[in-house]
């Protein structure tokens, strides 16, 4: 497939989720996001990412706790799903570069993660993302991504 017809692609499955305020079909695109069970509820102009609770996920099975590459994964698509829906995207943004700090276990339960795009500039996007499971003002992790934007 030719990049403009990729682009266009995108740029369409971007615009079917917009419209219909369902998110599932743009996830489907992308297998990671299918394997780990990710979704998303958008709350006007927020999203809400969600991290079932799924055995495969589990990286140390005695606490049980998430594995730490899922977290992080998650916390990542989390942020290139925003980034895409709310810039309207033609292309998916490349990252640059991740950063994560994991302030505590995930514990073997529902995880959520919401993202702040701080700073949009013309080729280049900082993202801020946080990730909770119980309680919000209890965070299991947080990161930040700086994307290149086409």
């Amino acid at each position: 497939m030719n990049e403009q017809a990729n682009a266009s692609g995108v740029h369409d499955i971007v615009q079917r989720a917009i419209a219909t305020n369902d998110y599932s079909y743009l996830l489907e695109k992308v297998p990671y996001s299918q394997f780990i069970g990710m979704s998303v509820e958008r709350f006007g102009d927020e999203m809400v990412f969600k991290l079932p609770a799924k055995d495969d996920n589990i990286g140390n099975p005695i606490l049980p706790a998430i594995h730490g590459g899922v977290i992080a994964g998650f916390m990542e698509m989390s942020a290139i799903v925003q980034l895409m829906v709310f810039m309207q995207a033609k292309q998916v943004p490349k990252i640059v570069d991740f950063s994560i700090d994991y302030l505590r276990a995930g514990l073997h339960q529902d995880s959520f993660a919401e993202c702040k795009i701080t700073r949009q500039g013309r080729r280049v996007a900082n993202v801020s993302i946080n990730c909770w499971q119980s309680n919000r003002k209890q965070l299991i992790a947080t990161a930040r991504a700086h994307f290149l934007l086409e």
